[in-house]
């Protein structure tokens, strides 16, 4: 174990204050990777047939307020009540409710993929200045050895950044996936209810 964190410390400091920032942008992404997943297990993201069967049969038990598509047609159903324009108004409202909850933790990773690989990049840089600055100072003698371990080092940052910045755009592409899965969702139940709420007589017009 204490092998392991030395070579994870050396590893650290061969890359230098960029790599580092970008070590702690990867734990900080897996956090949140994990904690989205978490709710959107919480939120029942991935069954839309609670809400489904609230649709079909206009009937809501305490168990609705725990899946996201049933709690949005919960509320559609009472909105029902108010005069039309009012009820669209009010569904609108809940729909952006929930939306915005279920969107909640993107916007840090839409940062870490943006600013991941600038990082890595600014670490490359300074780690290039730094290796010609070296081979100016030898009189243009420098170990080519040498001189091609600092461009490695250099190198590093920016696969360190992109490494994180990967994975991070892909779970932001499967998250905001779900997201507008739910939302086409909310807006066909939506629409539904609103049809049923229509008089037969003009729904035949």
């Amino acid at each position: 174990m204490t092998s392991e964190l030395l070579a994870i410390s050396h590893f650290l400091e061969t890359g230098g204050p960029a790599l580092a920032a970008i070590a702690v942008l990867s734990v900080l992404t897996l956090a949140i990777i994990l904690w989205k997943i978490w709710r959107l297990v919480l939120s029942g993201a991935w069954s839309a047939r609670p809400a489904e069967l609230i649709v079909e049969t206009g009937k809501t038990d305490a168990s609705a307020h725990r899946n996201i598509r049933a709690r949005f047609v919960a509320g559609a159903i009472e909105a029902r009540a108010l005069p039309e324009l009012l009820a669209r108004e009010e569904v609108m409202r809940l729909a952006a409710r929930e939306l915005a909850a279920l969107r909640s933790g993107l916007r840090p990773l839409e940062l870490i993929v943006t600013i991941a690989p600038l990082i890595g990049l600014l670490g490359t840089v300074l780690g290039m200045i730094e290796a010609f600055q070296a081979l100016e100072t030898s009189g243009g003698q420098a170990d080519p050895a040498v001189l091609a371990g600092g461009i490695w080092e250099a190198l590093l940052t920016t696969a360190a950044g992109m490494a994180v910045a990967i994975p991070a755009a892909v779970a932001l592409s499967w998250f905001e996936g779900i997201t507008e899965r739910v939302q086409t969702d909310m807006e066909d139940m939506a629409t539904r209810l609103f049809t049923q709420a229509v008089p037969p007589q003009l729904r035949a017009a």
